[in-house]
């Protein structure tokens, strides 16, 4: 019964995921409402406990973000510490011919991996 439930609603967040991609401001409209309203409900269900006013709170918000891994990754993002580490440039610093340069190894990167997955199921 769960699994069938969880199946029904994955396959039904593809199909809006799939029609709303089409409609990039629609979608970002939409988005932006959900995640409004999924935030106003917490906020409204926190109020509820007298202990999740003020330090406490941003304390226990803290301590999940850190045991879930999201502080970091949610507040800097993965790209940007990844680019600090290898010491790239931003994408907005970077010229057209340089995009398009990395695109056209991506593609060859890809192209070589199709390659070498075509080769082992021949070999198997």
């Amino acid at each position: 019964m769960i699994d069938s439930t969880i199946d029904f609603f994955d396959k039904l967040e593809d199909k809006v995921r799939i029609a709303l991609s089409h409609r990039p401001i629609s979608y970002a409209i939409i988005g932006g409402v959900g995640i409004v309203l999924f935030w106003k409900g917490v906020w409204e269900t926190a109020e509820y406990f007298p202990l999740l006013f003020g330090p406490a709170s941003a304390v226990l918000g803290i301590v999940i973000l850190l045991l879930t891994g999201l502080l970091v990754s949610f507040f800097v993002g993965d790209s940007i510490i990844l680019s600090g580490v290898t010491r790239e440039k931003k994408l907005v610093e970077k010229t057209e011919s340089e995009v398009r340069s990395e695109w056209d190894i991506d593609k060859r990167i890809l192209k070589r991996l199709d390659d070498l997955e075509e080769e082992l199921k021949r070999l198997k």
